[in-house]
């Protein structure tokens, strides 16, 4: 029977260079190939197993875009259970508010309660990184969505291209701006990676226009409260603006968020949450970018089925969706969604 490699390595030199150079060689090149043939073979199926469940940690209760993912979820977890005769549980674990430490510390409490897999939306990478990691070398799988750890060992992140977003929202602005005026942006909380991404990508674009005067990107906590006096604090600061960018839809979650009439202001906004519809049809937003909210929350559900149950592992690690435009044309059609989405 030939040696193992690793037995190879540890044979003394022979005399000869020749042969002393090719185990060498063989010392250095096994370990590797070990390693990426390790990292390339598919997760192995649970045989026999007929239950899961997954833990899912959002960003903050109440808000309805992460309960539109939460709806998908629930909904991959009855068709996919069916489909595979499986049972299979969501156990949903999300702050009150956003804070990244109480969701590291969800993360611990579902990995020690013996969860099978997690989907969460990163408040804060830092914060979460190890956590996510500790999972991980636990045997339990991540995947984010809408707020992702890129340094972390999660196995896929489910989104959209954060920087292209960011562009695409400057870019409509500046169409409805006819490419002169002056221009400011929201983006929630400045340690979320999606949104610095977001901020970077309206930056860029705003190069591309010298007749629009780019103020700043705004950073604020995550609730309509604070959107709205972060745009009202620069609105009197900036009576001259001519235009908003909001990264996130926060402000729009709330009633009678913008005080200047319709049509003054241009707006684009990240999101078309429910609350947000009645801003375009009242005309104070003339364009909202939707994510794919509870396809986030299906797709994780599904992703986490085909790694476990089929030992299938996504093609990337990145799988991104397309923001889909919401106008005056087409906000009704769109709001019947939500129906479906928040069970209504």
């Amino acid at each position: 029977m030939p040696a193992h490699p690793a037995s190879v390595c540890r044979r003394p030199a022979f005399a000869g260079g020749s042969l002393a150079r090719r185990l060498a060689a063989w010392c250095v090149l096994v370990p590797g190939l070990l390693t990426l043939l390790i990292a390339s073979t598919p997760a192995a199926p649970v045989e026999g197993k007929k239950s899961y469940t997954f833990g899912m940690i959002a960003k903050s209760q109440g808000n309805q875009f992460f309960e539109a993912a939460r709806a998908g979820a629930n909904a991959a977890a009855r068709e996919l259970g069916v489909q595979y005769g499986l049972t299979i549980k969501i156990d949903w674990r999300t702050p009150n508010e956003e804070d990244g430490q109480k969701q590291a510390d969800y993360l611990e409490q579902l990995v020690l309660g013996g969860v099978d897999g997690v989907i969460l939306s990163c408040s804060d990478a830092k914060k979460l990184n190890d956590a996510i990691d500790r999972a991980v070398g636990r045997g339990v799988p991540v995947l984010t969505f809408s707020g992702d750890a890129p340094a972390s060992r999660r196995f896929l992140a489910l989104g959209v291209d954060d920087f292209k977003c960011g562009e695409q929202t400057f870019l409509e602005l500046a169409k409805l701006l006819h490419g002169r005026g002056v221009v400011a942006a929201i983006d929630g909380n400045p340690n979320a990676a999606n949104l610095q991404q977001r901020a970077a990508g309206f930056r860029q674009a705003a190069k591309g226009y010298p007749g629009i005067k780019l103020l700043d990107v705004y950073y604020h906590k995550e609730t309509p409260q604070d959107a709205v006096a972060k745009i009202e604090q620069v609105m009197q600061a900036h009576p001259e603006i001519t235009g908003w960018g909001l990264l996130g839809g926060w402000p729009l979650f709330t009633d009678r968020a913008l005080r200047w009439p319709p049509g003054t202001v241009s707006c684009v906004s990240v999101d078309a949450l429910p609350p947000e519809l009645a801003y375009v049809r009242s005309g104070h937003v003339q364009l909202l970018l939707s994510q794919d909210v509870y396809g986030y929350g299906y797709n994780a559900v599904a992703r986490l089925v085909e790694k476990l149950h089929l030992g299938k592992n996504p093609a990337a690690p990145v799988e991104n969706s397309p923001l889909t435009p919401v106008t005056r044309e087409n906000v009704d059609a769109f709001a019947k969604n939500w129906e479906k989405w928040l069970g209504k």
